[in-house]
């Protein structure tokens, strides 16, 4: 469905181009789409990458920012050509099914637990788990994003580690991208679970109280997508794209991005080595 509204759009514009500068009109199969996840967006990096990409490349981009979780299933159905997304176990059993091709290391940033800075269950300077049993066991608000990103999946690992399951009052799902949640968090004085790169962007009135554990850290891959998924899959357009993130130059505007505050540039090294 996704495919066939592009597809129309695209025809349109073609024809509202005619007798202009037809060398600008798009071209439908030279449009891929992008499955990606809200940090991405609300961050603000996909505005830097996305047009360097279609002057470098010739195909333009149709980014769809999701969570990782629905990023995922979109390319599962065909509807996307490549994937760049953030939920590591998630994505090792999507490639496993065998509808994608190469899944490749862009990059990474962490997770940091933000809150009131009254800091009401007592978070700051203890490890992640630990922060986390914290605010259960003082009933403390916490609002989860509960949409199947990647985001969410590392707070449900958390949960899972404490031994926990969040229930009650104090816990609340907006089942909306980072961007709303931490704007919920901020109006009610709660805790939250965000990649740095969308906090420093969006500068909520909450402070940074948990980071540097290992836990949090925020790995995103790129994954292109196959015929497998489905015939509409460009996979010349997905293989550019992918090409294109884990090279010199994307490497580069990746890791200037916000003054270098915001995202490491990974294409090439040991995952392992991440965060060490």
């Amino acid at each position: 469905m996704i495919r066939h509204v592009l597809a129309a759009v695209a025809a349109l514009v073609m024809v509202a181009g005619c007798g202009t500068d037809q060398a600008a009109a798009p071209s439908a199969d030279r449009e891929l789409i992008l499955a990606t996840t809200t940090s991405t967006q609300d961050s603000g990096l996909l505005d830097e990458l996305l047009p360097a990409f279609t002057k470098d490349t010739g195909w333009r981009v149709k980014p769809l920012a999701v969570g990782s979780g629905q990023a995922l299933e979109l390319g599962r159905r065909g509807e996307a050509d490549a994937l760049l997304v953030h939920s590591p176990e998630a994505e090792v059993k999507f490639v496993a099914e065998g509808s994608a091709g190469q899944r490749r290391l862009v990059m990474h940033n962490d997770f940091v637990l933000v809150g009131p800075s009254a800091d009401p269950a007592g978070i700051k300077g203890v490890p992640a788990v630990e922060a986390m049993k914290k605010i259960a066991s003082g009933s403390a608000g916490f609002v989860s994003r509960g949409d199947d990103s990647g985001t969410h999946a590392r707070e449900k690992q958390l949960w899972q580690q404490a031994g926990i399951k969040p229930t009650g009052s104090w816990y609340r799902s907006t089942g909306q991208g980072m961007g709303a949640t931490l704007r919920v968090a901020a109006e009610t004085s709660a805790y939250t679970l965000t990649d740095r790169a969308t906090y420093l962007t969006q500068k909520p009135a909450l402070d940074v109280l948990n980071e540097g554990d290992k836990a949090l850290l925020n790995i995103y891959h790129v994954i292109e997508m196959t015929k497998k998924a489905g015939e509409r899959v460009q996979p010349d357009g997905a293989k550019a794209f992918a090409d294109w993130m884990v090279g010199a130059k994307a490497q580069q505007m990746i890791g200037d991005f916000g003054d270098g505050k915001l995202f490491v540039p990974d294409a090439g090294k040991a995952e392992a080595t991440l965060g060490s």
